[in-house]
């Protein structure tokens, strides 16, 4: 019998991270991974789901822009796609949403064929904490930041560098990065640190916010974070900021006819990105 042929399918995912032991599938803990997959194969009725991902988030890390994808027989993609929304939101728990699916080119990668993560870490300072309603995705902090010394800071760390220093290592995978983008915008009592980059090694994001906050209190001068960049090894000088502040807002691709060509640069020039 003739194999049944396979669609691709992209799934656009949010989720609160805050009971999640991260993204990934680990035997005797809840990720978000396997709550994904579980539903997927008992909505569609198959054996397997298997999920490929844009961004492996942490434990404790939140999403509104996370990306996956899969590869379904056609024919069960054509009997179950106009109800697949409807059928995910009944099974899966309250803390993870698939807020769209749709068919995609077969070259489509959601990890490899990525252009850039977004990242988007909130804190605020407000004397009375945070707001009730957001103390699950703010970090409060107890004392003033400077947030123009923060800002500065993060301007150089701009560029394709060796993030060495802000990463935790994985053995075969580099830890040379673009970061194409890392702001600190003061409103009010919060502040937001937007952060883009190709990739981004394991611990990567968290570890530049707790530099930049380093400065921002007034523990470390706004060139200290630059000056790490000359390092091969993780600085042990750097404190991981708190994951719950931490939140995967977008990821971008390429126009189809890109798709494939992005995907094997990717592959090509780096093992392990996440």
């Amino acid at each position: 019998m003739e194999a049944d042929p396979q669609q691709r399918v992209r799934l656009d995912i949010s989720y609160d991270g805050t009971q999640f032991s991260g993204w990934a599938r680990q035997p005797g803990r809840r990720t978000v991974q396997a709550v994904l997959e579980d539903a997927l194969t008992t909505v569609l009725r198959l054996p397997a789901a298997p999920l490929r991902v844009a961004g492996r988030t942490d434990t404790g890390v939140h999403a509104t822009g996370q990306v996956a994808h899969l590869d379904l027989p056609r024919s069960v993609w054509a009997d179950g796609r106009d109800l697949l929304l409807r059928r995910l939101a009944g099974v899966l728990p309250p803390d993870v949403r698939v807020r769209a699916v749709r068919a995609v080119p077969a070259e489509f990668d959601a990890r490899f064929a990525a252009l850039w993560r977004r990242y988007v870490y909130r804190i605020t300072d407000a004397t009375a904490g945070p707001d009730p309603l957001r103390r699950g995705f703010v970090l409060a902090w107890p004392r003033r930041l400077d947030d123009q010394g923060m800002a500065q800071a993060a301007a150089g760390l701009i560029g394709l560098h060796d993030f060495a220093a802000f990463c935790r290592r994985r053995d075969g995978a580099t830890t040379i990065r673009s970061l194409q983008q890392l702001t600190v915008v003061r409103a009010g009592d919060e502040l937001t640190c937007t952060v883009v980059a190709d990739a981004f090694c394991h611990s990567m994001v968290r570890s530049l916010i707790g530099a930049l906050i380093g400065v921002g209190e007034g523990r470390r001068v706004p060139d200290w974070p630059a000056s790490l960049l000359t390092l091969d090894r993780r600085s042990d000088d750097i404190r991981v900021a708190a994951a719950h502040g931490l939140t995967l807002v977008e990821v971008g691709y390429p126009p189809d006819d890109e798709l494939a060509a992005r995907a094997r640069q990717t592959m090509a020039r780096r093992d392990g990105v996440s």
